[in-house]
């Protein structure tokens, strides 16, 4: 009976949006949620005098991978805003982390030599899609996509060119982050670690080595073993 009703109020894998949650009642169910497993988004309405975002900040401090968005209500086309991304969020991502990625490409193949080298820094979220990253996801798993078309296109001037997709990396973005949430993404990491930047550079050295002059079209995953 006891397991029934634990499964019953089992909320992994699920998004709890409760408005008004700031403080109050709506904190206290949104707490309740986030203790219960579900991903959470604490809703404020703007005031002068910024209480409301200060508390519901405070809020999400104590829940995992929580997000707090401002919407009244009141305002339909908030209310839409808020349950989606906007054309502009994810025009602006893609046209940053793709795109530009393709415009450096397309102008770089002229000045190449053979023997020359292109390595792309994508993402483990291009490969695991993380709640919330539809822009950066989909930006990151696109230059995985073009990684390996260049490589192939390229690979005629015996130029090579391949990937480096970081996990968890600690970056000042990283630990900013609060430590519950640290913790929850040290259990996936099988390595019980954050990376290191060196992590990072380290591999990207290797791949523009002439030691690496038989590697293209890769995606290398830096992740402690979060991605296999």
């Amino acid at each position: 009976m006891l397991g029934t009703m634990k499964d019953a109020f089992d909320f992994s894998g699920k998004v709890a949006l409760v408005t008004g949650s700031s403080r109050g009642i709506g904190a206290a169910i949104i707490t309740t949620f986030g203790a219960l497993g579900a991903r959470c988004v604490v809703n404020y309405v703007s005031d002068p005098d910024g209480r409301n975002k200060t508390d519901a900040e405070r809020a999400a401090t104590a829940l995992p991978e929580a997000r707090v968005i401002e919407c009244n209500v009141g305002n339909p086309e908030q209310v839409s805003a808020m349950k989606k991304m906007t054309i502009d969020e994810w025009e602006t991502v893609l046209r940053v982390n793709l795109s530009g990625a393709f415009n450096c490409i397309r102008l770089a193949i002229p000045i190449l030599r053979p023997g020359g080298r292109i390595v792309n820094i994508s993402s483990v979220s291009g490969q695991l899609g993380f709640f919330g990253q539809a822009n950066y996801s989909a930006s990151k798993a696109g230059l995985m996509a073009l990684t390996k078309v260049a490589a192939r296109e390229l690979a005629r001037h015996n130029i090579t060119v391949n990937a480096i997709a970081p996990g968890f990396i600690d970056t000042e973005m990283s630990r900013s982050m609060p430590e519950e949430v640290t913790r929850q993404f040290l259990t996936q990491v099988p390595l019980g670690r954050f990376g290191e930047v060196e992590d990072v550079v380290f591999p990207v050295l290797f791949l523009c080595s002439r030691n690496a002059g038989y590697i293209t079209g890769q995606v290398i995953h830096v992740s402690g073993g979060f991605y296999m």
